[in-house]
């Protein structure tokens, strides 16, 4: 349990470029370093993630400590992967936040998000050999990561992945690189656990109830702050950026759009998930006793897509290697490299790559990267002093 929670922190202590860049770092680590799971059974992880309400990149995460040491591994992953950015968020919020003004700073920040266009272009490009063999998976990337550009919404992603799904359930059947083979597959029968199914709708309807009561009451407490956390968890696919609309709509009552809007610029600028942003703003609403409000609003938040991957994840392994499923998880597949095909652009490149200099480390870094194979963390460490040093000549 200790060494799932060490990889982890180590991974949230420096995974910055949002979920995409997430999916790239755990790739590097876990599959590529660790041999803890292979590139199927990798690739089915994500996209189950992609069905699923919630933080997709913490999802993936989730369930690759669940895989490697059951639900208690889920959870040293988790604690692991959010402390670093929970801490981080949670100290900006009660605390100034001068320091970020610093050339240096802002610098090393900078120089990790050219990393993070050098880590997502290279998971893309592997993704793309392992599930995009055939013509009918490659016009699937193409076009979802054409439309995602043009539309960019969870309804559009959603729609996306059930409409890759049907066509790859006809079209993509049966291809032999694009299996998922697991040992659930011998079994008879598939069975959701209900148990954890139970409890998500329980705390769902509780939560819509608590708040109906709260607002008739005119007052607030910790347990309509978590309401408000865990419904937004409830119904964001994808996690992210996209996270942000619902989340404003939620608490825009309870803090102002000055505090929302920089804890949204913080949170963009500290590693770890973009939903640790839950840390910021629990701690501003409940001032009483702000480490309270945040340990509150980020489990409430996190928690829904939790429980419903542990609803799906054994029985997803066992379908995802039925062949009568396996094509539409070819099509999920396809779908989803063009998602992160259209996230390296936006937001990772375009608020990363500002600059012919930004330009030319990505391509350098990249070029190591495929040559070399370094550590993830000798990347880590060239990049952040590279990054410090432009920094502060730059100030």
């Amino acid at each position: 349990m200790f060494q799932i929670f060490l990889r982890f922190f180590s991974l949230g202590l420096v995974s910055f470029g949002g979920p995409a860049a997430h999916i790239g770092y755990f790739r590097q680590t876990f599959v590529q370093e660790l041999n803890w799971l292979d590139d199927k059974h990798y690739g089915s992880l994500v996209a189950l993630s992609q069905f699923m309400p919630g933080p997709g990149s913490s999802q993936v995460g989730f369930a690759i400590g669940y895989h490697r040491g059951g639900l208690l591994g889920a959870v040293a992953a988790f604690v692991g992967f959010t402390l670093p950015s929970f801490i981080l968020l949670f100290l900006l919020a009660v605390t100034s936040s001068q320091w970020l003004d610093y050339s240096f700073t802002q610098g090393i920040i900078h120089g990790l998000k050219l990393l993070a266009v050098v880590v997502v272009a290279d998971a893309i490009w592997i993704m793309f050999k392992q599930f995009c063999q055939r013509k009918q998976a490659k016009l699937l990337m193409v076009t979802s990561c054409v439309i995602i550009l043009l539309q960019p919404s969870m309804l559009m992603q959603f729609g996306l992945l059930i409409a890759a799904a049907l066509v790859g359930r006809y079209y993509l059947s049966g291809l032999p690189g694009e299996q998922v083979q697991t040992p659930e597959a011998a079994q008879p029968s598939v069975k959701l656990n209900f148990f954890w199914l139970s409890i998500f709708c329980g705390l769902l309807i509780a939560s819509l109830v608590m708040i109906g009561l709260s607002k008739q009451a005119g007052i607030g407490s910790l347990t309509e702050l978590f309401s408000q956390f865990y419904q937004v968890g409830s119904m964001v696919f994808g996690g992210g950026h996209v996270v942000l609309p619902l989340l404003q709509q939620s608490v825009g009552d309870a803090v102002s759009s000055d505090q929302f809007l920089t804890g949204y610029a913080l949170a963009q600028a500290v590693p770890g998930p973009m939903f640790a942003l839950a840390a910021f703003l629990g701690a501003e609403i409940w001032v009483q006793q702000p480490l309270v409000g945040a340990l509150v609003a980020t489990l409430a938040i996190f928690l829904p897509g939790f429980l419903l991957m542990l609803v799906a994840l054994k029985s997803w392994h066992a379908i995802s290697a039925r062949p009568q499923v396996t094509g539409a998880i070819a099509g999920v597949n396809a779908c989803v490299v063009g998602f992160l095909l259209a996230a390296l652009y936006n937001p990772i490149f375009i608020s990363a790559v500002l600059s012919p200099l930004d330009m030319a480390l990505v391509v350098l870094g990249f070029g190591l990267f495929k040559i070399f194979k370094p550590n993830i963390f000798i990347l880590v460490a060239g990049f952040g002093v590279t990054g410090a040093l432009i920094g502060a000549f730059a100030g």
